[in-house]
């Protein structure tokens, strides 16, 4: 399955998870009924009865499930709080978490995602690790404080890649809602045991507590069993990704046997472990009874399926007393590079420019292929282009204010005399702080091409999640100043801010989750159009070939019966490709296949995708929650 295919199985399996749930529901309602009928002496049929109950069970249900859909509609964040999980400090000089760090940077920047938030489990010494959130807005990658300090490497890779995988194919949100569907089964149990502990003469309420939480044991039943059902196929797929990704089956089998080894294993304490087990890399709880409802497939059946060889022993692991390691420097080199790159001393043109140069010519066939499935050169190039950026720029991506001062860096003009406008204006509208920090960076983000500005850019998302409300109004009102105070708004700045908006304004400003409205492309024909307008007007400049890219790309939506006129320029502008894409993120996932193909067929009718075109077209599949890798020449 493609990207495309496993979207469309992950909302499949959240129609499935609803049927489950209709079905827990029910016998729930009806083993209370049946339960209270006994207790109170009533006949086998009451209807008055029955209607109650069955009213009170659905109300119970709804708010407690309603209730932790809320509370987690923050996002990842709020599952790794909930699990006792602390933010790491990304510019932390301890080896395992900068180790960790690098790690998740790699991966993001190599499969075309927002860096996520990363938090470590300090209390837990078992091997362990899960992403969670609504969408890659909110996606945050918990790994236990085992799982840092007990992997190399290549391991710890394996095991990120696993939950890049989860993340990449819709899992994510599936694994999430289901949190939320489970907390209202499991809230019987709880009203049970308040009930229960009531006091007072002919209290008819204990013996009710009583039977509510048997029905909520039952509940539990239910829960792990709709949890089963969802999870434990999807990890199989999630090991197969992350194989796919990093070419070293090795690395998260080696992580898969370390489990085996630790007595500790994969085991998790924190109190709410039980709601979120599905999200785990491994299984967090004790083993099941016979298996029938662990949310994993058994840990032999895994690196069986990786290492064939597996002989069934686990070499023993242990804990290390302290880590005396010595912390090595923030950047590092690994291995050969995929592009041939010069050494760098703080930094040096030259060394980005290979990498720009990777992303000048694309083939149209190249593009997706690789939605959602990255591969080994795109890791190995995300780790490159970390290796030559300055170490004054991947600092401060890294720490709110200075990531706001370096977004600033990264928009200002070439043209002195137009830079010097805009600094001017910048310096009202931002802290001297800030400002002093915009032109310290200014040097070396003026030397950085588009293909490596992106990347740091997703870099830095994680750091400006942090400003406060206030903070980010003030940086989104500067960044647009700088924007458009040249009157003008190039291919590179409405990338840049298309990228940061919709990955930060959820954030700060409540809005809207994204369903599926659209079946069928004759619904968003005139948002195809505005879309394939657009980009055949930034590509080509005689009308003969504007037309002529326009027709190749309507070629490839593949809706015959569906007339698509080339829009004028009036027509197809900023404000309504805006429009257009928030319609079209509404759309199945096979209609933004054909939308993304009939999209670079448009911009490389001339034969050639430029690296500002193609930095357009992933900003353009970001917001159709498609990601795509950087493009890399021969991949």
């Amino acid at each position: 399955m493609d990207f495309f295919d496993r979207q469309d199985t992950a909302r499949r399996n959240t129609k499935v998870l609803v049927v489950y749930f209709a079905l827990a529901v029910a016998l729930i309602v009806a083993a209370i009924y049946l339960g209270i009928a006994v207790v109170t002496g009533r006949g086998p049929w009451d209807a008055e009865l029955f209607l109650l109950v069955a009213g009170g069970t659905v109300a119970v249900i709804f708010f407690g499930s309603l209730f932790k859909i809320i509370e987690l509609a923050k996002g990842g964040g709020a599952v790794a709080q909930m699990l006792g999980g602390q933010p790491l400090n990304a510019d932390s000089r301890d080896p395992d978490e900068q180790k960790l760090m690098n790690v998740v940077e790699e991966m993001a920047i190599a499969s075309g995602t927002p860096v996520p938030e990363v938090y470590v489990l300090p209390e837990e010494e078992g091997i362990n690790a899960f992403a969670a959130g609504n969408s890659t807005n909110d996606a945050a990658i918990g790994v236990t404080r085992g799982c840092m300090r007990l992997l190399s490497r290549d391991e710890l890779q394996g095991v990120i890649a696993h939950e890049f995988s989860h993340i990449l194919n819709g899992d994510m949100r599936l694994n999430l809602r289901l949190i939320g569907i489970v907390n209202g089964i499991l809230c019987l149990a709880i009203l049970g045991r308040i009930l229960l502990r009531t006091r007072g003469k002919r209290n008819p309420l204990p013996p009710v507590g009583l039977v509510l939480l048997v029905i909520g044991s039952i509940g539990v039943f239910f829960g792990r069993l709709i949890k089963s059902a969802v999870s434990r196929q999807r990890e199989f797929l999630a090991d197969a990704a992350a194989v796919q990704f990093t070419r070293n089956p090795g690395g998260l089998a080696g992580a898969l046997k370390k489990i085996g080894g630790l007595s500790q294993g994969s085991r998790l304490t924190a109190p709410n472990a039980e709601e979120a087990s599905h999200l785990f890399f491994g299984n967090g709880l004790k083993p099941a009874w016979f298996n029938l409802m662990a949310t994993h497939p058994p840990l032999e059946e895994r690196i069986r399926a990786l290492d064939p060889s597996f002989d069934g022993n686990f070499p023993p692991v242990e804990m290390p007393v302290a880590n005396t390691r010595a912390a090595p420097p923030l950047l590092q080199r690994r291995g050969p590079p995929l592009i041939p790159m010069p050494q760098r001393s703080d930094f040096v043109s030259a060394s980005v420019a290979g990498i720009a140069a990777t992303a000048t010519t694309i083939r149209t066939e190249q593009l997706l292929p690789h939605v959602g499935a990255p591969t080994v050169q795109h890791l190995r190039y995300a780790a490159n282009l970390r290796d030559v950026l300055p170490e004054s720029l991947a600092t401060a991506a890294h720490e709110p204010f200075s990531a706001s001062a370096l977004i600033y860096a990264l928009l200002l003009s070439a043209d002195a005399t137009t830079r010097a406008s805009q600094l001017e204006q910048l310096q009202r509208r931002v802290e001297p702080g800030i400002f002093q920090e915009t032109q310290r960076l200014l040097a070396h983000a003026a030397t950085v091409p588009i293909p490596v500005r992106l990347p740091l850019v997703t870099m830095a998302l994680p750091a400006l999640r942090r400003l406060s409300r206030r903070q980010f109004e003030t940086f989104s009102a500067a960044m647009t100043c700088i924007i458009e105070s040249d009157r003008e708004v190039d291919l590179f700045e409405y990338a840049l801010q298309r990228i940061v908006r919709r990955h930060l304004e959820p954030a700060f400003q409540p809005a809207k989750r994204t369903v599926i409205q659209f079946y069928s492309m004759q619904a968003l024909a005139q948002e195809c159009a505005v879309l394939l307008s657009a980009l055949a007007r930034i590509g080509h400049v005689e009308p003969a070939r504007i037309e002529d890219a326009f027709r190749l790309g309507v070629s490839q939506l593949r809706c015959p019966g569906v007339e698509f006129a080339l829009l004028p320029d009036a027509d197809c502008g900023l404000p309504q490709i805006d429009a257009a894409l928030a319609r079209l993120a509404q759309a199945v996932p096979q209609i933004k296949r054909n939308l993304l193909h009939a999209a670079a067929h448009t911009v490389a009718a001339d034969g050639t995708i430029q690296s500002s075109e193609a930095e357009l077209l992933r900003a353009f599949a970001d917001t159709l929650d498609c990601p795509i890798p950087p493009f890399i020449e021969g991949v």
